[in-house]
């Protein structure tokens, strides 16, 4: 959701030619990552323990994968 948000942003900016919205992408993307980092992942750890970390080796953290790949579950 992140990702989307920053870029419906960028497209703004693309598509109306405002490039001080890039900067506001940029200052938002700052934002997400500190929160995320700050507090999010924190949180889901300690709430979730050693489920969380499987969780977070699984899955990609901000990047989708470009080919989706199926494993079996423990």
């Amino acid at each position: 959701m992140y990702l989307a948000v920053l870029a419906v942003i960028t497209g703004q900016a693309l598509l109306l030619g405002r490039p001080v919205l890039l900067g506001y992408a940029a200052a938002v993307g700052g934002a997400f990552t500190a929160f995320v980092y700050g507090y999010e992942q924190p949180t889901l750890a300690r709430r979730y323990g050693a489920q969380y970390e499987a969780y977070r080796r699984a899955v990609p953290g901000w990047w989708p994968r470009q080919r989706a790949t199926r494993q079996e579950p423990p």
